[in-house]
């Protein structure tokens, strides 16, 4: 073990590494930080929406739906950390603790640990789902609960890993440039980690696309059900392209970046793209609701009606009995009797 730096500031890594502090605010600077906090903004109203909607409209009120409104939760809490890290970066990383340091970079990794572990947790349970024939997952709410509470850990565990112990204070050979106090070892896991549950996801939408196309053909003879599975087999691969698309573009560009800066690649001039790319994976976040809540219908009701609700004039919104009871009025010309969730591409 080499010599411990425990008492140093941020600069001293940053120093070490090579990696620039700027004492004063560049074009750059001003430019990521824009549009940090405008993505940030926007990624807190829209999942903020989705979880209200979840919450208020019983016919949402299952496991699928309860991951959904889990997600929206580790997006918004990624909004949350990304506007914490807007609020800590350029010049202002020369003034922060070694301990604040750890503290930014963790809340990161949690919630895009948190983000990636929910968008696994649902493609297993629609696996799950539709190799049983149902529209909804018979998973009690006490096991979504834990399944939650599963992910959350995770999150807080691999993202405190750092802090815990796996950086380079006592090891300045092994800094990475990108994040000055984090292993390069530690990058490489991360990238790899999140690669394979990108591998994971994509054979598990793969497997069940061949699956419901068997049984489409199988089952033709039926046209009832032949009509409602094509539709299905089609917002299926809708929703598959969207989602590994959302992925690949979003984490591809990062998780490629991460692997150069762990490998230590010499001639990649990775500190000119890494603030760009970390803002491109955060826009996952943003893209999240729009891919798993907008496409369903109901969904999209539900966020009109709430959006719509301070424009009742004739209702005192301060009467919390009044505006219950509006809101169960809104929300009751939607609950159709017919199964409005039955093609629903999540």
């Amino acid at each position: 073990m080499g010599e411990c730096h425990h008492n140093q500031s941020v600069w001293f890594f940053y120093n070490s590494t090579g990696k620039e502090l700027s004492p004063i605010w560049r074009t750059k600077d001003k430019l990521v930080v824009s549009l940090g906090l405008l993505v940030c903004v926007i990624i807190i109203l829209v999942n903020l929406l989705v979880i209200v909607a979840i919450a208020i409209n019983r016919r949402f009120h299952y496991p699928i739906f309860y991951l959904l409104a889990n997600l929206a939760a580790a997006d918004l809490f990624s909004g949350i950390a990304y506007m914490f890290l807007m609020f800590h970066t350029g010049p202002r990383t020369i003034h922060l603790s070694v301990g604040t340091w750890f503290i930014r970079q963790s809340l990161l990794d949690i919630s895009l640990t948190a983000s990636v572990a929910n968008l696994l947790a649902i493609a297993v349970e629609r696996h799950q789902t539709i190799f049983q024939f149902q529209l909804h997952s018979k998973m009690s709410n006490q096991r979504v609960i834990i399944l939650i509470g599963c992910i959350w850990c995770t999150a807080v565990l691999i993202g405190f890993i750092p802090h815990l112990g796996w950086n380079c204070i006592c090891h300045l050979d092994s800094c990475s440039r990108m994040a000055p106090l984090y292993s390069q070892s530690y990058l490489v896991f991360w990238a790899i980690s999140n690669l394979a549950i990108f591998c994971v996801m994509l054979l598990n939408y793969l497997h069940i696309y061949y699956y419901v196309k068997q049984k489409t053909k199988l089952m033709s003879r039926h046209t009832s059900f032949q009509s409602r599975h094509k539709e299905t087999v089609m917002n299926l691969m809708k929703t598959v392209v969207f989602v590994l698309g959302a992925f690949v573009i979003c984490w591809t560009p990062g998780l490629v970046v991460l692997l150069l800066d762990g490998v230590d690649c010499k001639s990649c001039d990775i500190l000119k793209v890494e603030k760009y790319f970390l803002l491109l994976a955060e826009l996952n976040s943003l893209i999240n609701p729009f891919i798993y809540s907008y496409r369903d219908e109901e969904m999209l009701q539900t966020f009109k009606k709430i959006l719509c609700f301070p424009c009742h004039q004739d209702v005192d919104f301060r009467d919390p009995v009044k505006s219950h009871i509006l809101m169960q009025q809104m929300l009751s010309t939607s609950q159709r009797p017919s199964t409005s969730h039955e093609n629903s591409t999540v």
